[in-house]
């Protein structure tokens, strides 16, 4: 006999919804869902990464200039929070520059 009388059956595939992902470089193509996808260039895809790691980068020093002259709106929480996103942000930007490289020399490896 299975203890199938404690599992409740519940559908989690009917009620996942897709999320929005904002990377900044414009829809993302979802592949088999749409027939008419839109098709986003390596240039604009990178590009769009790196715009937004630049807003990263100067988050936390537009922050710190206002908390530094008073603004009540900003608190040093807020500071250390983009300060940490944007440390995050160079992470993955470093890590994706290896990865590309990486790419880009095994593709000089193969032979024709």
């Amino acid at each position: 006999m299975t203890n199938s009388f404690f599992y409740p059956k519940v559908d989690l595939t009917g009620r996942v919804e897709r999320a929005p992902i904002d990377l900044g470089f414009g829809p993302l193509p979802s592949p088999g869902l749409d027939s008419n996808e839109t098709k986003t260039s390596f240039k604009d895809v990178v590009t769009g990464l790196a715009n937004n790691l630049n807003n990263d980068l100067n988050a936390p020093d537009k922050l710190l200039k206002s908390a530094m002259t008073g603004d009540s709106d900003v608190d040093i929480h807020d500071v250390m929070t983009a300060m940490a996103k944007a440390e995050i942000s160079v992470s993955v930007a470093t890590q994706f520059t290896s990865k590309v490289i990486q790419a880009y020399d095994k593709i000089m490896q193969i032979s024709v």
